[in-house]
């Protein structure tokens, strides 16, 4: 029960990775608040958590929008009394190289996965600053190793590695008991890599096989599987920022 009577709010947390890391932080104990556009699929989540006697509950959250975060945030810490962990999770992606990307898939990906990260982490800062916390920012393996199929999607969680990095010897020089991490997975058996493969139609299949060749496991990884390093990152403990 590392997370017993500590507020967690994960964004992206309808399904995937998110609502993999919110089972995992209710069951030690936390009080986890779930976030997402899809009202619908959040709302059938929570209450599958609660059916197991979780102490969870769902927000509407546009990671866009400064105005929902800070009502969000400033929700969380007035029933909840603090914030002491942060999962900047929610992100989209879409397939296409360097030349094929639109402006339009670019200025529709960044905002969400590189500017709400930004405005995560500020007012994620904010909320913890007096009682400390942590900050989990889901990037990708893009972000270092280049996927020119994914070029938006890639550039942008590069910027959230950068950003994580940054952030965190921020708070450091200033003294504040935040840690700020990023987690970095492959490709995950998630529905937005699901969406990603329908988008290639009749290349799905190709595409995917690329993909599983070279991954040791010959798999992809399982949400659960990225929900457990970010229970991790999140526990007591931490030295470098590297």
């Amino acid at each position: 029960m590392r997370f017993e009577n500590k507020a967690i709010l994960i964004t992206g947390a309808a399904r995937g990775i998110g609502l993999s890391a919110a089972e995992l932080f209710a069951k030690e104990g936390g009080m986890v608040v779930l976030t997402d556009t899809d009202s619908e699929k959040l709302s059938d989540s929570v209450n599958k958590l609660r059916s197991q006697d979780l102490k969870v509950e769902g927000v509407s959250l546009n990671v866009t929008n400064r105005r929902e975060w800070e009502s969000v945030v400033t929700g969380v810490v007035e029933k909840h009394g603090r914030l002491d962990v942060l999962i900047n999770n929610a992100g989209l992606n879409e397939v296409a190289t360097v030349e094929d990307t639109t402006i339009e898939q670019w200025q529709k990906m960044m905002p969400v996965n590189r500017d709400g990260v930004f405005h995560g982490i500020q007012f994620g800062v904010a909320a913890m600053k007096e009682t400390g916390g942590v900050i989990i920012n889901v990037a990708s393996i893009t972000a270092g190793v280049a996927a020119p199929e994914l070029v938006a999607y890639g550039t942008s969680k590069a910027a959230v590695s950068q950003l994580s990095k940054t952030a965190t010897v921020d708070r450091a020089r200033k003294g504040y008991n935040i840690r700020i991490n990023s987690i970095h997975p492959g490709f995950t058996d998630t529905r937005m890599v699901d969406k990603m493969l329908d988008s290639l139609g009749d290349g799905a299949s190709t595409f995917a096989k690329s993909i599983i060749k070279g991954i040791p496991m010959k798999r992809l990884a399982r949400p659960c599987e990225i929900a457990k390093p970010i229970l991790f990152l999140a526990s007591d403990g931490g030295y470098t920022a590297a």
